[in-house]
């Protein structure tokens, strides 16, 4: 079972009694084996195709989080957007957390970014040691 240079297994064939395989019967269990291995590939190909699909909605959905709090912060803060993704990275960073984790918390108004998100400081973003 093979495609071109792909191996992908093998098929055996047996009989009950001590001969050879007739051809036809070879050429029937060749024509078997070919539609095995073409749908192996198909499923190799479509599991492929779901998780690069899954990965990119992920992606997406995470890019919006973060389009989304760079809009808050930039109206919370008075700012402009680019500061606004500077100014949420270096948190994340600072921090060690995913910036779309902290783009969720500024979404959802989460007291854990508070000092993100408080208008009394437009300059600096304090930073707390890790544990």
């Amino acid at each position: 079972m093979r495609l071109r240079e792909q191996i992908l297994g093998a098929l055996n064939l047996f009989r009950c009694a001590p001969s050879a395989i007739p051809a036809d019967v070879t050429a029937v269990a060749q024509s078997f084996a070919n539609v095995a291995t073409i749908s192996i590939l198909q499923l190799r190909a479509l599991r492929h195709s779901e998780v690069v699909a899954e990965q990119l909605q992920s992606a997406l959905n995470s890019r919006i989080l973060i389009e989304q709090a760079k809009g808050i912060l930039a109206e919370r803060r008075r700012i402009g957007i680019a500061d606004a993704f500077t100014l949420m990275r270096s948190y994340a960073r600072n921090r060690n957390r995913l910036l779309s984790q902290v783009a969720k918390a500024v979404i959802t108004q989460d007291p854990d970014v508070a000092d993100l998100t408080n208008i009394a400081d437009t300059t600096t973003v304090t930073t707390h040691p890790q544990a």
